[in-house]
């Protein structure tokens, strides 16, 4: 498990990180959300240690990480850092090299890798010449060719056509399954949504909200309910201490003045045909960020 524990960071006058504090852990995908200068590259290169914190700490199996530990992370800035002028193949097959793995591996690995990520037809390309989605998916190939223990992403799916971007969770499911925390930022909040188990939110560099997808839906729970009945649901508008919001045949949501109310709505439904669901609706991500970040 990573775990950050007081993490503060000043450039200067500005305070870039107050009292950070998350977890990140084994076989799980961790979403890194937050605004523009919210804190989360520099919450990266910190657990990378690229950038030192002044307060706090970053640990590994609750462990202080040392720079041996951090040769078994895997890591994508958000700017692409490859070599433009080297091939593909050849590229992600140096960089495995450098993490000790001798080259028949490293070459099967990475042929494995870049088949694996849409880019097995370019591997004697330049990286240059590729298109930005494909330069992404080599960057990608890049921090998981050594096969890492701890994976740390910056806007992954940034420049993503929708195919490369399932492409990609299947690989970073993937990773996660094998045992490896999973830290990966985006602005991308449905594909955060649909792929993360936990979810970490940062605002003006604190942490906002934190926690698994369903605790954090159910800490800012919505205060409209969902109905779907098999019959037609416009007797509904009718009903006393109730709003309806939205309506379409046997769907609706609404709001009530009281539980009352609310029982009373669904007591009504099951005279008048099958109630197919009687639920809280559901929050998404996007709703929950922009409350917590307000």
């Amino acid at each position: 498990m990573l775990e950050l524990q007081d993490v503060t960071k000043r450039y200067g006058d500005r305070l870039a990180l107050d009292g950070v504090g998350f977890t990140v852990g084994e076989r799980r995908l961790t979403g890194f959300v937050g605004g523009n200068g919210a804190g989360k590259t520099t919450t990266m290169r910190i657990i990378l240690g690229v950038l030192a914190a002044d307060h706090g700490t970053v640990t590994l199996d609750g462990a202080p990480l040392a720079e041996a530990d951090r040769r078994r992370f895997g890591y994508m800035p958000e700017e692409r850092g490859l070599y433009p002028k080297m091939r593909v193949l050849e590229q992600t097959v140096y960089l495995a090299r450098l993490h000790g793995w001798t080259p028949a591996a490293a070459q099967r690995n990475a042929l494995e890798l870049l088949e694996r990520l849409g880019l097995g037809e370019r591997v004697n390309d330049t990286i240059e010449s590729l298109s930005l989605g494909n330069q992404q998916r080599a960057q990608i190939a890049a921090a998981l060719v050594h096969r890492p223990e701890v994976l740390v992403l910056d806007e992954p799916f940034s420049g993503l056509d929708p195919m490369a971007v399932e492409t990609v969770q299947s690989v970073l499911a993937d990773v996660a399954a094998s045992g490896a925390p999973v830290l990966f930022s985006s602005h991308q909040l449905d594909i955060v949504e649909r792929l993360c188990d936990d979810l970490v939110i940062i605002a003006g560099g604190r942490i906002a909200a934190a926690g698994t997808r369903d605790s954090l839906r159910a800490a800012h729970g919505s205060e409209r309910w969902e109905l779907l009945m098999s019959g037609d649901a416009g007797w509904l508008r009718e009903q006393p201490g109730i709003r309806v919001a939205d309506f379409d045949g046997g769907w609706a949501v609404f709001e009530s003045e009281s539980d009352a109310a609310r029982r009373a709505v669904l007591a009504e439904a099951l005279t008048r045909g099958e109630v197919v669901s009687f639920t809280r609706e559901q929050r998404s991500l996007a709703q929950i960020f922009k409350e917590v970040v307000r």
